[in-house]
């Protein structure tokens, strides 16, 4: 993995208000890990893939690298109204909270999305955006921000 800063596409970016409003429906379902297991089983709608495109500001090839999924194929189950499967489901739930996470501590979604492009010193220099296409990275980069938020940058 390069250690340096990734090149990306900037999307139009949302308003804090705007990227609390996609979040806020999703909210309920990551709360506790009780409903992140039962609506993760039970499948988003393919809505929320959409959702967390357009929060994230990740370009299509970024989201499709991370969720291993089309972005085409997400608009078809979207306009049929399909859900998703439980993995996909709960990786895209672990990651609102996590984008959750990240705008309390940068300010928004664009900022964190940066962030997520740089080199970061508690994750061995590694860029945490890379790391978020498993489980236990999208683990590490929540600690991470987490050590960020209490100043611990060392």
């Amino acid at each position: 993995m390069a250690n340096t800063s990734k090149l990306y596409k900037e999307k139009t970016t949302l308003s804090v208000v705007a990227e609390a409003a996609l979040i806020a429906p999703y909210q309920p379902l990551y709360n506790d890990s009780i409903s992140l297991l039962m609506s993760s089983k039970s499948g988003l709608s393919a809505k929320a893939a959409l959702d967390f495109l357009s929060l994230s500001g990740f370009t299509r090839e970024e989201f499709q690298d991370t969720f291993k999924t089309n972005v085409k194929t997400i608009q078809n189950y979207a306009s049929n109204a399909s859900k998703l499967d439980p993995s996909l489901s709960e990786k895209l739930l672990k990651s609102f909270s996590l984008f959750e996470k990240g705008i309390e501590i940068f300010g928004s979604a664009k900022t964190f999305h940066q962030w997520l492009n740089t080199p970061s010193y508690g994750l061995g220099h590694q860029i945490p955006f890379d790391l978020m296409d498993t489980f236990t990275g999208i683990s590490l980069i929540e600690e991470e921000l987490i050590r960020i938020a209490h100043g611990d940058l060392a």
